[in-house]
């Protein structure tokens, strides 16, 4: 397993709880908009201790560009991020990631599972291909929202958002149901990428196989 040693270039919350990371890009380093790389921290005592962690900047960037959700409780890798500064190193492995697009469709993401969906949607952009897609978004509260502004200029009123711990007007308040995704499944929708935790991933998608969603057109991914 080839290991990169990347400078960083700059660290930043873009919430209160997420860090945007830019790093050098190593020479020949490639992959695809969805993908990801295992991450750790060349200091001692975190070298070994890696993570994986989705690129949110496009692979024709000079840059590299991740965005992580932090666990400032947890004495954990992305806890460790908090106290980057620029020109620390991180060490990157293996290009790998389940989530590919295929044809417009219904994006699922809870919380931090939006990551591999930002570098998809930004390719999309690039090519003008953004169409019919629509996300769903669900999150605790509007202040955990991922990249809001970003994703309501790339799609308007097909960015929905879903709050569990918030009644705010103009979102919708619970969790992802059964009856919430038929709302939002329409007949552009030839594929339904869901990325998240593992229990919600496994309620989305019993949710649609009952709503007669091929399994062959579910596109998944746990973090």
């Amino acid at each position: 397993m080839k290991q990169h040693f990347v400078k960083v270039k700059s660290v930043k919350h873009i919430t209160h709880d997420v860090l945007q990371i830019v790093t050098e890009k190593p020479k020949n380093y490639s992959f695809k908009p969805g993908q990801a790389t295992e991450v750790a921290i060349n200091k001692a005592g975190w070298q070994n201790a890696k993570r994986p962690f989705t690129f949110t900047s496009l692979p024709d960037y000079d840059y590299l560009e991740f965005i992580i959700k932090t666990y400032p409780l947890q004495k954990s890798v992305t806890n460790e991020l908090l106290d980057l500064k620029v020109d620390d190193e991180l060490i990157l492995h293996d290009v790998f990631g389940a989530i590919a697009y295929k044809k417009e469709g219904l994006f699922v993401a809870g919380g931090a599972g939006i990551t591999p969906f930002i570098c998809i949607f930004r390719d999309l952009q690039s090519k003008n291909t953004i169409g019919h897609n629509k996300l769903l978004f669900a999150n605790k509260t509007v202040g955990d929202i991922i990249l809001a502004i970003e994703f309501k200029k790339l799609l308007g009123d097909n960015f929905i958002n879903i709050l569990s711990e918030e009644k705010v007007d103009g979102y919708s308040h619970g969790k992802i149901t059964e009856d919430f995704l038929k709302r939002h499944i329409t007949e552009s929708c030839n594929n339904v990428y869901v990325c998240g935790p593992p229990p919600m991933i496994d309620a989305i998608e019993k949710f649609l196989i009952k709503l007669h969603i091929e399994e062959k057109t579910i596109i998944k991914e746990a973090f």
